[in-house]
């Protein structure tokens, strides 16, 4: 059971910077006149964001002998033509001690755009985002893709073309100059670059454009308060794990400019799926023109406007439980001692409930009685048998999710077979003081006749060997859907090197259809994703399967130890792969009546086939 963890909705860490040397090209946010780099310049520590929406800076990319930077966008043909050529450059060069990182400068991307694009090239190195076009101007860089190349000393020694093969006008069958290559190989011998500028051929980069101010600005209260309302103060609010509260004008107009970058960046409302790929109920995106309004009325100097009339009503305190009130709750018979600091091991405890007759669930919530504390926790039943992926049930995150299948159309609920047990694996975080923890676990039985019973597929390849210093190592892995299906959700989990994951189906005789793309996968706050019911329906047969990337660089900032080889393991310092895949099966018609009370059938089951 050391392996499974439930998906959540919760809130990111919020990191705030922009990009500050360098001159701006019209319309950008950096103001600083300084002129662009010369050959032969020792270029000062540029910063940039990365997939995380951290501020970075050029020197966590370690010591190398050369670095080799390429500007791109998610949309500039050439920059799509070339892509494939700079990661086989990355890997060519990769043991001779180069860094390549490519340097995101599209005035519409957004940092999943920009994650998005380094998985569908599988390109292992590091992508950032030039918001400001700090990085650009500095350099001196005017399109896309244009590439610089540094030495050792960080001293900027080309700047230019890849090739001269592919430009906008059409492709040559061959280049007459591997520009780039020869660069990289001259600077390894120790030689002068022989040609140190060439023209580029590309997209030209677009400034971002300026914030709007309209004649007539948003306010708070007219625009602002419902925006939020329906969005964030479900979490924002008192008695949540949110960090502040945004239920009054106070409240906004503190966090404005912390609210325009996490909105900017996607990280708030947290969502790390991205937009072009599959559609899901709960998804809480706000729509381009919400953030739009957020972002007017912020520039716009967060003019309050007229209350209404009538007050709001202050958002009603946080529900005991989410799922409504329990039909059961079990809870540990003790608390356990939590200590201080350092790293606590895997909790595992077994809860005071065993369901002596064959059990069906509509909704499970895990509530940590001191949730500080609680990284995340698991839920299994265990027979007999023991405990293993097919009798895992469900898991929380702080700021998560329960899982509540009433959210679904048709009425489908979890079998818990007759004398099975409880056990929680828990995973313990440090405060910094000795803490006492306890957890209960609500349960809510179906109301109604249950139709379909919960089924799920795990992926969960173990041999690992994720090699050190990689910042993109792929891990696949597949499955056959034994019945026809119609999917309920996705989660996925790793550890502190996961970088993304992708989940695909291949029906039989059908091309490939992604189903999720999550490129920003993050440790501290993963996430469910619910489909809309009948929206994704597979035949018996078909493939399901995920590919993932892990990032065992020096570059990513949460990475253990990057001088190691990661193989599988159940602790945060090991690695994992888990793509859990919800389903009902379409030919099941269950028609079991239980008890409302305790979730007993009532009835022998009319489907023989039920197990």
């Amino acid at each position: 059971m050391g392996r499974r963890v439930r998906g959540a909705v919760c809130f990111l860490g919020l990191a705030t910077a922009w990009s500050v040397l360098g001159g701006a090209l019209p319309g950008a946010s950096a103001a600083d006149d300084a002129p662009a780099a010369l050959i032969g310049d020792v270029v000062a520590d540029l910063r940039f964001k990365d997939i995380r929406g951290l501020v970075r800076s050029a020197s966590e990319l370690g010591s190398h002998q050369a670095t080799v930077c390429v500007f791109v966008t998610s949309d500039c043909p050439l920059v799509q033509r070339v892509m494939p050529k700079v990661v086989e450059l990355e890997q060519r060069y990769r043991d001779a001690g180069v860094q390549f990182v490519a340097i995101n400068v599209g005035a519409a991307d957004t940092l999943k755009d920009m994650a998005a694009q380094a998985i569908a090239y599988e390109a292992p190195f590091a992508f950032v985002k030039d918001e400001d076009l700090a990085c650009a101007t500095r350099l001196g860089v005017e399109r896309t893709p244009e590439a610089v190349v540094f030495d050792h000393e960080w001293r900027l020694v080309y700047r230019g073309r890849i090739d001269d093969q592919d430009r906008l006008g059409g492709t040559k069958p061959q280049p007459s100059r591997h520009d780039l290559s020869v660069t990289i190989d001259e600077v390894l011998a120790g030689k002068p670059v022989s040609v140190a500028t060439t023209p580029v051929d590309g997209c030209l980069i677009t400034a971002p454009a300026p914030q709007e101010v309209l004649a007539k600005a948003p306010t708070y209260h007219q625009d602002i308060a419902p925006i939020l309302e329906q969005r964030c103060n479900r979490c924002h609010r008192e008695g949540t794990a949110a960090p502040f509260t945004l239920v009054s004008y106070d409240d906004v107009s503190a966090h404005a400019e912390m609210i325009r970058e996490v909105v900017r960046d996607e990280r708030m409302p947290p969502w790390t799926a991205h937009p072009d790929y599959g559609t899901f109920q709960n998804d809480p995106s706000l729509s381009a023109d919400e953030k739009q309004l957020l972002f007017r009325w912020i520039s716009a100097g967060r003019p309050a406007g007229t209350p209404p009339e009538l007050p709001r009503s202050e958002p009603a305190p946080a529900a005991e439980w989410r799922i409504g009130t329990p039909d059961l709750v079990v809870t540990m018979a003790s608390d356990q001692e939590v200590q201080a600091t350092g790293y606590v091991p895997y909790q595992y405890v077994v809860l005071p409930h065993v369901f002596l007759r064959e059990t069906w669930l509509e909704a499970i919530e895990i509530k940590p009685h001191n949730p500080e504390v609680v990284h995340h926790c698991n839920l299994a039943y265990v027979t007999a048998a023991g405990a293993s992926a097919e009798t895992f049930i469900t898991g929380h995150v702080p700021g998560g999710q329960p899982l509540d299948l009433g959210h679904f159309a048709e009425s489908v609920a979890y079998r818990v077979p007759a004398f099975a047990g409880l056990v929680l694996q828990i995973h313990y975080t440090t405060t910094g003081k000795p803490e006492k923890s306890r957890i209960s676990v609500g349960f809510r039985f179906p109301k109604q006749k249950i139709e379909k019973r919960l089924h799920h597929v795990l992926l969960d390849p173990r041999n690992l060997a994720i090699p050190p210093g990689d910042g993109g190592h792929a891990v696949r892995s597949e499955t056959t859907l034994t019945q026809n299906a119609s999917l309920l959700g996705l989660f996925t989990h790793m550890h502190l090197r996961g970088k993304d994951m992708t989940f695909y189906a291949e029906p039989p005789d059908s091309p490939r259809r992604t189903l999720l793309m999550i490129p920003t996968f993050s440790f501290d706050w993963q996430l469910g994703y619910e489909c809309a019911p009948g929206s994704v329906r597979l035949p018996k047969g078909s493939t399901l399967g995920a590919v993932a990337h892990y990032d065992n660089s020096p570059f990513n900032p949460f990475n253990p130890d990057p001088t190691v080889t990661v193989g599988y393991g159940p602790q945060s310092y090991d690695e994992m792969f888990n793509g859990y895949i919800f389903f009902t099966d379409d030919d099941e018609h269950l028609a079991i009546n239980v008890d409302p009370k305790t979730g007993i059938a009532t009835a022998a089951s009319p489907d023989p086939t039920r197990p």
